[in-house]
């Protein structure tokens, strides 16, 4: 098959979108070389890659905010990231940039994430020697994870994204920069309405200065919110300074009221011995680990490889590991 469909796809990119977008057909590359798609632009074989690859479904079983909520209607990680895909490639559409570069590095951005949310990963920075971050874990997982541990070879636009999508140096990318503020927008907005649903919070308990403005409900919010992305991005993304204040003061409203509550947080202690119990038996029993992570191990060393097990758990695998390891089993008759 020829490449038509993918030179009209790049074709329509330069015809349509701003000349601040990230162009497929000039893209830095991929680690390893490979031959083109005949139907796909780089970033959109990127995409299908990440939808494809293992760790994006275990993402449908990590915690968010709530550790294992009782009812269907809490978030995880994989309903928070199809949410930020969602609103990046809005954004994204409204500045007349690369929409499949966005929606790649939205849905590859919380891959690394570990189970039972921060509460893991700060319980695996306290055992790792070289630390551990789940941005620095994500692109981890596409470049040396996925696939037996030959990574999924995504471009370098992807990956830079993916590890630039929270605190420290921006994407090289204007889609990175919307992946940013749109993992923002998303968390905080659906982490009230988990909140609400939990009992923690009420809509109303939000500051009336930041309801007047940023909207009285979720759908409001984000609305608002994307829409100050839009009007007031150009060769940075940002919000207007009003909006980004507010914004700024909902978080910090979200950090006491939620993220630090002790309904929210009640049994993080048990989840962080958790894992520390499980890195610490894998540490000592490598034996243990599954084959693909044997391989990993004697490539890139013991402690990485624990790590890596360990973070791509599942909250539910975590817990059947734990307990058919540490919870004595019923005798059978």
């Amino acid at each position: 098959m020829d490449d038509q469909i993918r030179r009209k796809s790049c074709f329509l990119e330069h015809a349509t979108l701003s000349h601040l977008a990230a162009f497929a057909d000039q893209s830095r590359g991929r680690l390893r070389e490979e031959p083109e798609c005949p139907i796909r632009t780089v970033f959109q074989r990127d995409r299908d890659r990440i939808i494809h690859c293992a760790a994006f479904r275990r993402l449908k079983h990590k915690t968010q905010v709530f550790l294992s909520p009782e009812g269907d209607h809490y978030r995880t990680r994989l309903t928070h990231t199809l949410e930020v895909s969602q609103i990046a490639r809005t954004i994204a559409r409204g500045l007349d940039l690369n929409e499949d570069l966005t929606e790649a590095i939205a849905l590859g951005h919380d891959l690394g994430h570990t189970p039972f949310g921060h509460a893991g990963e700060r319980a695996l920075d306290a055992v790792c020697s070289f630390g551990f971050h789940h941005y620095q874990q994500s692109l981890r997982v596409v470049d040396a994870i996925e696939k037996d541990g030959e990574g999924l070879n995504l471009t370098y636009e992807v990956r830079n994204g993916i590890v630039c999508h929270t605190k420290g140096t921006e994407a090289a990318t204007l889609e990175g920069r919307i992946v940013r503020l749109a993992d923002r927008i998303a968390y905080i907005n659906h982490d009230i309405d988990d909140a609400v649903r939990a009992g923690v919070m009420r809509e109303s308990d939000i500051p009336p200065r930041i309801r007047e403005v940023l909207g009285e409900t979720k759908s409001a919010r984000i609305n608002h919110l994307v829409l100050s992305a839009i009007e007031n991005s150009r060769k940075t993304i940002e919000l207007d300074s009003v909006d980004r204040a507010l914004f700024e003061e909902l978080h910090n409203f979200m950090f006491r009221h939620v993220y630090t509550n002790p309904v929210c947080k009640s049994e993080e202690t048990k989840a962080i011995d958790m894992i520390q119990w499980l890195f610490g038996f894998y540490m000592e029993k490598p034996d243990n680990l599954p084959q693909n992570y044997q391989r990993i191990l004697e490539r890139d060393g013991k402690e990485r490889a624990v790590c890596d097990f360990v973070a791509g758990m599942s909250d539910r695998y975590a817990i059947k590991v734990f307990e058919s390891y540490f919870i004595p089993q019923s005798w059978m008759d």
